[in-house]
């Protein structure tokens, strides 16, 4: 082992019991998440001058729809994962779609599941689509930073080998015995710390008054964080190295930079189109 190499502070995957009930740090971070993220949410509804005025969504449609976001995240994440990550496997064995507690899940499944729950909540109440999907991903880092760190507790999604220059490379216990990239702490400073600093100064600047300017800045902010944090990444076993090196990851991302692109020039668009109007 490398002199500089960090030794791994093994957790127990275990927060806590009550009596057979056993809560996992991912549990609670999910919890956590979405718990911080309503708060938040709250206070920037709260906030009318965010929004030019009353916001167009009101405290109780934001409570309703929690509940809707959440069963989104958790079954797009699952979906996802199967899918896109061990399809043959939950083939042969599709009881262990279900058995949720083994781990396997999905962001870019679960962006689609909550984006499925933005869309059909808010035609239901009729609340603008953007800036619902706005206010969502405007709180949505904070669980992406609390997921990293139970992922880093757990010990999995591991970063790639490396050697004694990277002074903070880890031997983690189910990695082998070569130092890796501690990724899943890159990815909660990337995809959790970063991107909440830039999607809160935006909203300081006031781009909720824009629709549609938080969802793409956060969609196509995420998907740079998460390309760049994949050359660092251990993938999938099963998966592997794709074309010419690319991973699950990097390729599921590339759309959505896309896409984000798209909305952030819609955005920017319309409010132009509202000026020129009042003018």
């Amino acid at each position: 082992m490398p002199v500089l190499t960090i030794a791994f502070p093994v957790f127990d995957p275990v927060a806590f019991s009550i009596g057979p009930i056993a809560i996992r740090w991912y549990a609670l971070a999910y919890i956590g998440g979405i718990v911080l993220g309503w708060i938040y949410a709250r206070s920037l509804l709260k906030n009318e001058r965010r929004w030019g005025g009353p916001a167009p969504i009101t405290l109780v449609q934001l409570d309703d729809f929690i509940l809707w976001v959440t069963i989104g995240i958790i079954l797009g994440g699952r979906t996802g994962y199967v899918l896109f990550y061990n399809p043959i496997f939950f083939i042969q064995h599709p009881a262990e779609i279900f058995q949720l507690w083994n781990g396997g899940m999905s962001f870019h499944g679960g962006f689609l599941g909550c984006v499925a729950a933005v869309m059909l909540f808010a035609r239901l109440n009729n609340i603008p689509i953007l800036s619902l999907g706005d206010i969502t991903t405007a709180v949505a880092p904070i669980g992406l930073f609390l997921g990293r760190l139970a992922n880093f507790i757990n010990s999995e999604l591991w970063g790639r080998e490396t050697d004694s220059s990277v002074p903070w490379a880890m031997v983690f216990p189910n990695g082998g015995p070569e130092p890796r990239h501690p990724s899943q702490l890159y990815e909660a400073g990337l995809e959790g710390i970063l991107l909440f600093a830039v999607l809160a100064v935006m909203v300081r600047m006031g781009a909720l008054k824009r629709p549609g300017l938080i969802l793409g800045s956060f969609i196509a902010i995420y998907a740079l964080a998460r390309i760049t944090s994949e050359f660092f990444r251990e993938p999938d076993p099963q998966l592997g190295f794709l074309w010419g090196g690319l991973t699950m990851g990097m390729l599921l991302s590339v759309p959505m930079i896309i896409a984000g692109a798209i909305l952030i020039m819609m955005a920017w668009r319309r409010e132009t189109q509202h000026i020129e109007k009042s003018i």
